[in-house]
């Protein structure tokens, strides 16, 4: 392992040992965690998930687009229509607003749009179904061997999906689904879901999932280039480092204790 040397000044080093002794890991532990977050991006909220916010103001040339899509779209939608596109009338009063420039009106316009998920975020939600294929092939590897892992390993070891409730882990959920869209993606995953209220975790498993994804991370880095599928398997001792790292550092060290 490399050794990396830098210099800080006294107060920085007092306050990275506060808070390396408030996660409950040794210093160089913590601030190892934070190179690692460098490198491999953990999550950091950049922007507040849920709606998308109405624009305060729009360019003239969008404004002309988009009114003559909704008067388009009026123009062409049945006489009893009655979904989400409304009717006739409903296009046309959205086009005024656009053509008048009433902003307080132009939330109109954004009105069941979602913040976007990061592309950041995005490779995050498929780094994690990624792995947890990995950790399905390599437990179904080893009942096919005649050698299953124990119950409580592999159970520990299940996708269990995000919280509805929170609006990014939502937000990645419907994206999950997204990506599941097909029959023939991610299907090993599939049953992990349905055993966990169709992927609704009912809590925060974001930073869980991050934890495992840096050991994972190591498990990988640690290996050398394989060609065979048998070659990216986990280990028993490896499907124990990954739920292990599910615990936080700071129960971990009390639990020690």
């Amino acid at each position: 392992m490399a050794v990396l040397n830098i210099r800080v000044d006294d107060g920085v080093r007092d306050q990275l040992k506060t808070m390396a002794d408030d996660n409950g890991v040794s210093l160089s532990e913590y601030v190892r965690n934070l190179l690692l977050e460098a490198v491999v991006p953990v999550y950091e909220p950049e922007r507040v998930h849920g709606g998308e916010p109405a624009p305060k103001s729009m360019r003239v040339v969008d404004r002309q687009v988009l009114s003559l899509l909704h008067r388009i779209l009026g123009r062409v939608l049945p006489e009893d229509a009655n979904d989400v596109d409304g009717d006739l009338e409903y296009q046309l009063m959205r086009a005024t607003i656009l053509e008048e420039g009433y902003t307080g009106e132009y939330w109109y316009e954004t009105s069941g749009f979602n913040t976007e998920l990061s592309n950041r975020d995005c490779g995050r939600v498929s780094d994690i179904l990624q792995m947890f294929r990995i950790i399905t092939f390599s437990i179904d590897h080893f009942s096919k061997e005649g050698t299953p892992v124990g119950p409580e390993l592999a159970r520990s070891l299940q996708f269990r999906g995000f919280d509805h409730n929170d609006p990014l882990e939502g937000h990645m959920a419907r994206y999950v689904k997204f990506l599941m869209r097909d029959d023939g993606t991610w299907t090993e995953l599939r049953p992990h879901l349905a055993r966990h209220d169709n992927g609704n975790s009912h809590m925060p498993m974001l930073d869980t999932y991050m934890r495992m994804l840096t050991e994972y991370r190591r498990i990988m880095d640690g290996r050398e280039r394989g060609y065979s599928r048998l070659d990216y398997l986990l280990s028993r001792d490896e499907l124990q480092r990954l739920s292990d790292a599910q615990t936080h550092p700071s129960h971990r060290r009390r639990a020690q204790d």
